[in-house]
């Protein structure tokens, strides 16, 4: 196939994703029964977001200034399990510039994959010579491995002699100055809890001005108080609540979210942790040197750091251009290719 096939196919795939009839009910029922955090509404966000950039013009636009040419050369990919379809960025990454793919997908993954790329060799049979679903990866020439910071360890020891991006966890986070309007709030919400925060880009940890009032961030939080009552994450506010009240923790608690002052990035789920600064330039030089740790920013700031930083409520909206862990997918796979 030539660069423009590729582009073609996956602007047909944008066009299917983008339809409101992709996916049907029994499908997303079944989905959510295989894994019960892959609601049917976060399945559709995902569905469509992926939809809205495949559009020719977009593709393009990313591909410009790169050469493909197709190769004979197999990435090994392994993908996490955390939200819906979370490794069709690398996918795509990976067949558009013309390698084979062999995959492992997570065992949280539903089908989910598995029903794109199908929905891709109906498009373009041509891709059936590139794409092999694996339960084990062999016989490959690139790796791109997503996990934990201890599969990580495991990834490293495995696939470090080949060519590879071996990722790790990270956290978005939220820097706010006290500014915020009341609208900015509830596009944060969407930042902390769309995916039920689950994501590497959903927000774990805020960065508040000494003296802000929590109040008026719990105010603008409401119109996710239904995640209370999915049993999953109801469990886990419950579990957190219990331990931090024995234990005699402060916390914030508006009945779906503790909020909790504490140091780390990372937080369990339906916790926020927040830390106070008095001084934006010395909370700059601490996230810079936290840049490996961190996914993306959101805030309204002008921020002079590292990291990504993205306006309130485009935490979950990445583009093409939006790499994981900062580390271009396209310009490692030109590298290698043919």
């Amino acid at each position: 196939m030539t660069l423009k096939q590729r582009i073609d196919a996956f602007s047909i795939l944008g066009e299917k994703l983008r339809s409101p009839n992709f996916i049907n009910t029994a499908s997303l029922e079944r989905t959510q029964v295989l894994n019960p955090w892959f609601t049917p509404e976060n399945v559709t966000l995902q569905i469509q977001q992926f939809g809205d950039l495949l559009h020719s013009e977009n593709l393009s636009r990313w591909l410009a200034g790169y050469t493909f040419d197709d190769s004979e050369k197999t990435v090994g990919l392994i993908t996490a399990g955390n939200i819906p379809l979370v490794g069709f960025h690398d996918i795509i990454c990976v067949l558009i510039s013309g390698f084979k793919l062999q995959v492992k997908v997570s065992s949280n993954d539903a089908g989910l994959t598995a029903l794109v790329l199908n929905t891709l060799l109906e498009i373009q049979p041509a891709f059936r010579e590139k794409i092999e679903i694996a339960d084990q990866l062999k016989d490959f020439d690139l790796v791109i491995a997503t996990g934990s910071n201890n599969s990580s360890r495991y990834f490293d020891y495995y696939f470090g002699k080949k060519p590879h991006i071996i990722r790790k966890n990270r956290n978005a986070l939220a820097v706010l100055t006290g500014e915020e309007s009341p609208s900015e709030i509830r596009e944060l919400a969407k930042d902390i809890f769309t995916y039920f925060g689950l994501g590497c880009r959903s927000v774990s940890k805020l960065y508040i001005p000494k003296g802000y009032a929590i109040e008026q961030l719990f105010d603008n939080l409401e119109d996710y108080k239904q995640l209370g009552d999915h049993y999953k994450y109801k469990n886990n506010y419950d579990y957190y609540k219990s331990i931090y009240l024995i234990n005699g923790n402060k916390h914030y608690d508006n009945g779906f979210l503790l909020l909790k002052e504490d140091s780390s990035l990372a937080s369990p789920l339906s916790v926020l942790h927040f830390s106070e600064y008095t001084d934006l330039s010395t909370l700059e030089n601490e996230l810079t040197a936290s840049n490996e740790h961190i996914q993306c920013v959101v805030s309204g700031a002008p921020l002079n750091i590292s990291s990504p930083v993205v306006g309130f409520g485009k935490a979950q909206q990445p583009t093409l251009e939006d790499y994981a862990d900062n580390v271009n997918t396209l310009a490692f796979l030109e590298r290698h290719n043919p």
